[in-house]
């Protein structure tokens, strides 16, 4: 009895210390954890996760004069014809390296950069101080707020002329074709005149070539010539371009020859438009 009894106290102790050995192996275990919560966890917990959305170039100048909004579908080239601009003005007035990428509600300057004025605060009766300071999609002209009393608007693209003078363009008809559909402002954004392939296409007046290429959709072999800083002319369908882009010519030269490219027959498209709104020819081209 005192033997089995003994053993009993024995075992009984061995038996106590393999738990013990047990529970501490348990307890010495690292965790099995996830440091991160799912979105699942989080819908759970009620937690709201919003991913971290930048705004896009120009955003702060959304809606102001001078300026335009990126739409699906457009290019730097439209954007460029419908502003009355050089797309390559606007690409640098933006800081654009590639003119390729352009975003959908990205906003572009499409006037030139302004002057801005800042005036001394009237204790110190100090002279008015101008300074011209680039402005770009980005990144607005400032300075310090004390310092500031006004600043020269940001001109709208369409808004008027500075000067009656650029209304003096004195243009001719860039083909001898037959008049095939006149001005529409819905349809229609000029004259579309006939003839054969291979015709002269003239340039309507002096001017520089801002675009020569096949980048707008719907118009084929285009080019666009600027002649001041109020009218563009714009040569559509084209099957030959006889002309480079920043080459100055002149009015009566022939800058391409008529084509199809584009259309649904031979023919010019011809547009002229006065600060980017498409405008009627008939109001500058003389009678004939």
């Amino acid at each position: 009895m005192i033997v089995t009894r003994g053993l009993a106290v024995w075992g009984s102790v061995a038996l106590a210390s393999l738990v013990l050995v047990g529970c501490g192996t348990r307890l010495n275990r690292a965790p099995v954890e996830s440091r991160g919560t799912s979105a699942t966890q989080a819908a759970q917990l009620g937690v709201v996760t919003t991913p971290e959305v930048k705004p896009l170039p120009g955003a702060e100048n959304a809606g102001k004069l001078g300026y335009y909004t990126v739409k699906p579908g457009d290019t730097l080239i439209r954007i460029g014809l419908e502003a009355g601009q050089s797309w390559k003005d606007v690409a640098r007035w933006n800081n654009l390296e590639n003119a390729n990428l352009i975003d959908i509600g990205q906003v572009l300057r499409v006037v030139p950069p302004t002057t801005a004025v800042a005036v001394v605060p009237p204790a110190s009766e100090s002279a008015v101080v101008a300074t011209t300071r680039p402005v770009v999609a980005t990144v607005a002209a400032t300075a310090p707020p004390s310092a500031v009393k006004s600043a020269a608007p940001v001109v709208a693209a369409h808004a008027p002329a500075a000067s009656s003078g650029e209304d003096d363009v004195s243009f001719i008809w860039p083909s001898s074709g037959t008049l095939l559909a006149g001005f529409d402002e819905a349809r229609n954004k000029g004259y579309d005149i006939g003839g054969k392939a291979g015709d002269s296409v003239l340039a309507a007046a002096d001017g520089r070539v801002v675009y020569a290429g096949a980048g707008l959709r719907g118009y084929g072999n285009l080019i666009i010539l600027k002649h001041n800083n109020t009218f563009l002319t714009a040569y559509a369908h084209n099957q030959a371009l006889l002309v480079k882009e920043d080459q100055a010519v002149r009015r009566g030269q022939k800058i391409a020859e008529m084509g199809s490219t584009d259309a649904d027959r031979v023919k010019l498209h011809f547009e002229i438009r006065r600060q980017g709104k498409p405008v009627d020819p008939v109001r500058y081209l003389p009678s004939r």
